[in-house]
């Protein structure tokens, strides 16, 4: 069972030197209960981040070499990736809130996706008419909480976040499974790193199959991941 690596659960650019969020322990194949409440954050009050989404493009540059690539439209919630389509709901209700931003417009979602051996990875980023701010109670409130939509059913943890100097970020681990006919059911899993960047909100995500045979990327791809695509929609 191999363990997720450690970054800071959220980490933003105007925590104090040393200040983090309790972490929350984890592995890719299981979770632990957090050992204690996550802290609350001040909300953020970083200055205007400069971001061209056309710039998502150059992430593509990054994916695997032997890693089929295609474009992404769209498509601006991390949930759909994880195999939830429109009308899921979340349990408790707000923590809704980290996966589909109050204001984000999928409609200008654009991005690059890669499937190979080692399973799919999405990076995204999309619009939002007013800043896309993250709730720190949220951390304290969705430490795991549930996602479901029909027969599907979605569980999700925070995990440790990569550090991106002036912006917040996010971590989550979600394992879905869907029931089907004759009792039997599908499984996938996720990890989902996100960041909020002013008028835009960009995320990664990186889907496993468990059952596959081939080795799966590592969890550090699809956090290193989300910095060079923050750094591409910042240059």
């Amino acid at each position: 069972m191999a363990s997720i690596k450690a970054f800071p659960v959220v980490s933003t650019g105007m925590l104090r030197p040393g200040f983090t969020v309790a972490v929350l322990a984890l592995t890719t194949a299981c979770a632990q209960p957090p050992d204690a409440t996550p802290t609350p954050m001040e909300p953020s009050a970083s200055g205007p981040v400069q971001v061209n989404p056309s710039n998502i493009k150059r992430v593509r540059g990054e994916l695997p070499a032997d890693y089929e690539i295609a474009d992404i439209v769209g498509r601006g919630s991390p949930a759909g990736f994880w195999g939830l389509g429109v009308g899921w709901t979340a349990d408790p209700p707000q923590c809704a809130a980290l996966v589909n931003p109050a204001g984000v417009d999928a409609g200008t979602a654009q991005g690059v996706s890669g499937s190979g051996d080692g399973g799919i990875v999405y990076a995204v980023v999309a619009a939002a008419p007013a800043p896309v701010l993250l709730d720190p109670a949220l951390i304290a409130d969705c430490g795991q909480w549930t996602m479901t939509l029909g027969r599907s059913t979605a569980g999700v943890n925070l995990i440790d976040a990569p550090r991106i100097e002036g912006v917040d970020t996010v971590g989550m681990a979600s394992d879905t499974r869907t029931f089907v006919e004759a009792g039997t059911e599908t499984a996938s899993r996720a990890l989902t790193f996100t960041a909020y960047l002013g008028d835009y909100f960009a995320f990664v995500t990186q889907i496993t199959d468990p059952g596959s045979p081939h080795p799966p990327l590592q969890p550090q791809f699809a956090a290193d991941l989300l910095v060079k695509t923050v750094s591409a929609l910042r240059g």
